[in-house]
């Protein structure tokens, strides 16, 4: 049995193994990847720290905004931290702009290496190819182009005995897409195989998780895909 420690906020880390962390709303026990870190800031004010490196005993919340709305509504910051803070009138809107913050930094990093193929054309030729890691599509973009990609990613997957699991990311606008990669109206992109493009599928796959919570999973349109789906 693996020995188990405190870290600085007072949670259970087993020796050898990812930290793990305990919601204050739900106690839901999980990873850094699934979980939200908050800390108080100089002035009292409750800030999310998606990095994990603030300093500052941190309050953990589950990666998800309802649930994020729940802690701000039940003062779960205050309890935990057994002192009155502030928090800010619309924190589970803030961190979802960080998250997706995040999510166009990656992009773009990845952009920057050469890994991020913009353009419906060319990312058919880099799918034909066998090259294409996954792909990216607007949350506006349509379903029939979106999904012809999809399913030529996937059939190409096939043959190479690479897996049925296709790696899609739809949480990203035109806009948004256009931003992080310094190019008018990208709709449709392929990504190549790199570390820049896991940090990208990692950032857009919390973006996701934080976004699918009670009433915000029907009202995106993005969220009707993950980034391992299957087409």
């Amino acid at each position: 049995m693996a020995a188990r420690t405190r870290d600085a906020d007072g949670t259970a880390a087993a020796s050898g193994d990812e930290p793990e962390r305990t919601c204050v709303v739900t106690r839901a026990k999980g990873t850094p990847e699934t979980l939200i870190r908050f800390v108080a800031g100089p002035d009292d004010t409750m800030v999310p720290d998606l990095a994990g490196r603030l300093p500052g005993r941190g309050v953990w919340v589950t990666c998800a905004k309802a649930t994020v709305a729940a802690a701000a509504k039940t003062n779960a910051f205050a309890r935990s931290l057994k002192r009155n803070v502030r928090v800010p009138d619309d924190l589970p809107g803030m961190v979802e702009a960080l998250l997706a913050r995040r999510a166009m930094d990656a992009l773009s990093l990845a952009n920057k290496a050469g890994l991020v193929v913009p353009g419906f054309t060319k990312s058919e030729i880099l799918v034909a190819q066998g090259e294409a890691y996954g792909l990216v599509h607007a949350s506006e973009a349509a379903d029939d182009g979106a999904g012809k990609l999809d399913r030529r990613l996937k059939a190409i997957q096939m043959e190479l005995e690479l897996g049925s699991e296709v790696r899609v990311i739809r949480d990203l606008s035109t806009e948004e897409l256009s931003l992080a990669m310094g190019r008018p109206h990208v709709v449709h992109a392929a990504l190549r195989k790199g570390g820049a493009a896991d940090n990208f599928l990692r950032a857009a796959g919390r973006l996701r998780l934080y976004r699918q919570s009670g009433e915000t999973e029907a009202a995106r349109p993005s969220d009707r895909r993950s980034d391992t789906e299957r087409v």
